[in-house]
């Protein structure tokens, strides 16, 4: 996935009411920049932290800058959550994700379950139809763990849960955890965050979801899938 147009750099000043962040360019103009994070983004939201902005030229958006990366000392990380289904359609095209290679067709945004769209919905000849959803992670609390999710997420168990009741249907259901970053090695749950989407992910498990991991490439033009990750303790 390739950024739009080329970044700008900038120095955190705050996050705030979630969805926006006051960023410090380098000519000294501050300006409000829409941050596409629902999350907690902890560790990532600290006051003087080196960030890159994307900038649209739509006259029509009320704020023209987008937060995409922030820099640590271990390396880039991306934050913006509309990315990674980006990210994985272009991966799936591109046959780079092994277990899910052997689908013809990928279908965006399709109703499933209780209320819910699966992200991808897969299917090919002689082969059970796989429902496929994409999390964002980008949590690290020690280093080289990867961790999800990084706040409580009732939407999240939902789509645990709507994906065994699909495999109880006879389909096939996958779990994919994209971490935007560069600097880790394994993945797991943050189960103290929220116990409760741990219980509905080993629900879920139980039922016959498959859960993968992969870690991106990330550089200041484009984000890429790159490795799978090992999950740390509760996947073999």
């Amino acid at each position: 996935m390739h950024f739009s147009s080329p970044l700008v750099p900038g120095t955190l000043i705050k996050r705030y009411k979630r969805f926006l962040a006051d960023i410090k360019l380098e000519s000294g103009e501050c300006v409000t920049a829409h941050c596409a994070n629902p999350g907690g983004m902890i560790g990532l939201n600290m006051p003087g932290l080196p960030v890159w902005l994307s900038k649209s030229d739509d006259p029509k958006r009320k704020l023209a800058y987008s937060l995409e990366l922030v820099d640590l000392p271990s390396g880039p990380v991306g934050i913006n959550t509309a990315h990674p289904n980006r990210i994985v359609a272009e991966a799936l095209k591109a046959k780079a994700i092994a277990p899910l290679a052997h689908y013809e067709t990928i279908r965006p945004e399709v109703k499933y379950g209780e209320k819910s769209r699966v992200d991808f919905l897969l299917t090919g000849d002689g082969l059970a139809d796989c429902y496929l959803e994409v999390k964002n992670v980008h949590l690290v609390r020690e280093a080289g763990l990867a961790e999800f999710p990084d706040a409580v997420t009732a939407r999240g168990a939902r789509h645990l849960a709507d994906l065994a009741k699909m495999v109880r249907e006879g389909h096939r259901a996958v779990m994919l955890y994209l971490v935007q970053r560069t600097d880790c090695t394994t993945f797991d749950l943050a189960h103290d965050i929220d116990p409760s989407y741990a219980a509905a992910f080993d629900a879920a498990r139980a039922a016959g979801v498959e859960a993968l991991c992969y870690t991106t490439a990330i550089t200041r033009e484009a984000i890429t899938l790159a490795e799978p990750l090992p999950f740390a303790r509760r996947e073999s």
